[in-house]
């Protein structure tokens, strides 16, 4: 079953009225943004009410795109007590109060073990080697930009996401992904760092094609992923799991 309630800016846990607008009884988005609007101050008072466009085919605007809000718990919590009430939005409301509960959990337990001393200095190691990578790309954008790249800045990006997709099932966006590895992981993650960095490396010393020398960066990765295994980056909900282990 898929999460409502996602992880926002790394801090905290948010949920979208775009998601939940049906199983609150209302046929259209906009009028259950309404209640919101109705309520905007006592809203703010629980906290800053940001939101987030989302892709809807029945939406009214050019380009088919909603604007949804993204609320904390208090909001939803005071949402609640607004909006009317359907057989299925009280289990949704529920499901969504028991996702907040351990969302809150779960990121009280990780600021602990983020604060863990084996964690801090292997993340601390790894950000040497990052650091090391990040100027190896360094130059080979330079290099791919002196063979006729017009887009060579991409590398950094496309470097990173390479990199995450071959080693993690990511199953929703983070702000940093590094900050919510396991110390397994992030031994992981290092390696692969020199793995890339010595890619790049070996194919500019073999002045080989910029296209040529990021495939073999690529190759090179997947091969250690397929050793190793590809491992979940537990959604936030989850991670208690692994936390009481």
């Amino acid at each position: 079953m898929e999460k409502l309630v996602s992880l926002y800016q790394g801090k905290e846990g948010r949920v979208s009225t775009f998601d939940i607008f049906l199983a609150f009884g209302y046929k259209d988005h906009r009028a259950f943004k309404k209640v919101i609007w109705a309520n905007k101050e006592e809203f703010e008072k629980q906290g800053k009410l940001f939101e987030s466009s989302t892709k809807d085919a029945n939406s009214r605007k050019k380009g088919g795109q909603e604007k949804s809000y993204l609320l904390n718990e208090e909001q939803f919590t005071l949402l609640v007590l607004l909006a009317k009430n359907t057989p299925e939005s009280v289990a949704l409301k529920m499901r969504i109060v028991d996702e907040f509960f351990r969302m809150r959990t779960t990121l009280s337990r990780m600021a602990a073990t983020r604060k863990g001393e084996d964690w801090l200095n292997t993340r601390k190691d790894g950000k040497q080697v990052y650091f090391q990578k990040t100027d190896v790309i360094k130059q080979f954008v330079e290099y791919a930009t002196e063979q006729g790249s017009k887009s060579a800045n991409m590398y950094y990006t496309n470097i990173a996401t390479m990199e995450n997709k071959a080693l993690f099932i990511l199953e929703q966006k983070f702000p940093d992904v590094r900050e919510f590895l396991n110390i397994k992981q992030l031994f992981q993650v290092v390696t692969a760092d020199q793995i890339i960095e010595k890619a790049l490396q070996d194919g500019m010393t073999q002045k080989l094609h910029y296209k040529e020398i990021y495939q073999l960066a690529k190759d090179r990765v997947i091969q250690f992923s397929e050793i190793i295994g590809k491992s979940l980056v537990i959604e936030m909900t989850d991670k208690l799991k692994e936390l009481k282990k």
